[in-house]
């Protein structure tokens, strides 16, 4: 189900985005190293410093599942939501392979890479076990031949690359913790949600795709990923940077797997199952009529909902919705069920349905659940007056930019009087975590490029100079505390 193009609107962007390219000498090289419940990938990008456009020249995509059994006395740790178990050493050496993999068919070695970024969907129940993630995560990267200067900032101009320094402003204003002109929760000191750097890294992401398909996608605005879990962020309009507003957790491809799980057993997910061709077949209207009822019964068992102040949990994530409240955000859900309680039922429904249709019902089956659930996320959006009506939406993620989920979205929130005009305000990119790598990894280099920027607001100008007055008043300001 995966594709590569970016869409907004009735606007396409080719496949030549996506071929084997020499890299550029004023580019910024990324590998964005992601394990996630379904795949695991290394995608490597090459910003070109000059025009601020981000190049995909390689990829390696794994399914998780496929992970070596634990071996000895190695521990598990977690298991991904499909269930497949982890060890901090297989673990390692499936990030290892995942990179040697995506350099060697494009013809790269580490050399060419000038940093990585690390990032996880799999989902952790303590902070253990995401540490646990995060240090096999690093341990692959440096199996697999990455420096540990590779994974860290550059702290000056002398340490960095001598053909970045030109692109680079780290003499004028330093990373502060902002991504792409949006600054993280100002929080208590506690965690709000387990996948805030997931939402982080989509909504940079999509600006950075915005550059592409001539989407103005900067603040205010709102990032959905619809991978195999949901994650996301709603970013105000505030100057110099943007605060964080709402944040998203729960199921997106989970469902759409759990559709297909008593299909073939063998196989965990629909990414594996279900090919592109499928959901364009033209079905009997009896089958039609089939798909639609078993539509009907698996949303009554989806529940998108604001999520209550009292709530610990979400589906996989631990959240804290107090904190939340406290902050400022709202924290929307995708659930199924009460913290996952339904798939079974999903998955009966799934396999009537591919009974009496086979696999081109399926497809279009999930084609039409995951754009309802899409649908009634903006609903939400809208609901709890986070988003004005011209409010820009980007989605990323299989789950919601594969097969015909696009059409179908904007389809039922034009029906529904959701949004205004869908063609304009609704924005699909493939890839949003791994451009959004990328970005970060810009910024965290202060890598910017003021004729094209990624921060500030729609319509506006690069707001270099708004951060160097704002980083200069907070020196100041934390010096008249020290007195």
């Amino acid at each position: 189900m995966s594709s590569d193009y970016v869409f907004a609107g009735s606007r396409f962007l080719g496949k030549e985005f996506m071929k084997k390219s020499k890299i550029p000498d004023s580019a910024f090289t990324v590998a964005s190293v992601e394990a996630g419940n379904t795949t695991t990938k290394c995608i490597i990008t090459a910003a070109d410093m000059n025009t601020g456009k981000t190049t995909i020249i390689g990829r390696c995509v794994r399914l998780t599942r496929d992970i070596r059994k634990p071996a000895g006395d190695e521990k598990i740790f977690c298991e991904t939501i499909g269930g497949t178990p982890l060890t901090k050493e297989a673990l390692s050496e499936l990030i290892r392979d995942t990179i040697r993999q995506a350099l060697f068919e494009n013809n790269l070695t580490v050399d060419d890479i000038h940093f990585a970024v690390r990032s996880t969907g799999i989902t952790a129940g303590t902070g253990e076990q995401l540490e646990m993630i995060i240090l096999a995560m690093a341990d692959g990267c440096l199996l697999a031949g990455l420096t540990p200067r590779k994974m860290t900032g550059y702290l000056s101009l002398d340490k960095m690359p001598e053909k970045l320094r030109p692109c680079s402003r780290l003499e004028k204003v330093y990373f502060d913790g902002a991504v792409a002109g949006v600054r993280p929760p100002a929080g208590l000191g506690e965690s709000i949600i387990s996948n805030e750097m997931e939402g982080e890294l989509a909504l940079a992401g999509l600006k950075e795709a915005g550059k592409h398909s001539g989407v103005d996608f900067r603040n205010p605005c709102i990032a959905i990923d619809m991978g195999t879990t949901l994650s996301g962020r709603i970013a105000d309009g505030s100057k110099p940077y943007a605060k964080t507003t709402g944040n998203f957790c729960g199921y997106a491809g989970a469902v759409a797997d759990a559709l297909v799980r008593e299909i073939a057993p063998g196989k965990k997910s629909a990414l594996e199952l279900i090919r592109p061709e499928n959901a364009d077949t033209v079905l009997p209207e009896d089958i039609k009529e089939n798909i639609s009822q078993a539509r009907s019964e698996i949303m009554k068992f989806i529940r998108v909902i604001k999520i209550p102040d009292d709530r610990d949990r979400l589906g996989p994530f631990a959240v804290n919705a107090a904190a939340a409240k406290e902050t400022g955000i709202t924290l929307i859900g995708c659930d199924v069920g009460e913290n996952g309680s339904d798939f079974e039922k999903l998955s009966a429904l799934g396999k009537t349905v591919y009974e009496c249709g086979g696999l081109d019902a399926a497809a279009v089956l999930a084609d039409e659940v995951m754009s309802d659930i899409l649908t009634a996320l903006i609903s939400c959006i809208r609901r709890e007056r986070l988003a004005d009506s011209d409010m820009i939406i980007g989605v990323t993620g299989r789950a919601g930019t594969s097969g015909r989920k696009k059409e179908l979205t904007m389809t039922k929130l034009k029906a529904a009087g959701i949004l205004d005009d869908p063609e304009t305000q609704l924005f699909f990119a493939d890839d949003g975590l791994a451009r959004g790598a990328a970005v970060m990894a810009r910024c965290m280099n202060s890598l910017g490029c003021p004729n094209n920027p990624i921060g500030g607001n729609r319509g506006g100008k690069c707001i270099m100079a708004e951060r160097i007055k704002f980083q200069n008043l907070q020196a100041r300001d934390n010096q008249t505390g020290r007195r």
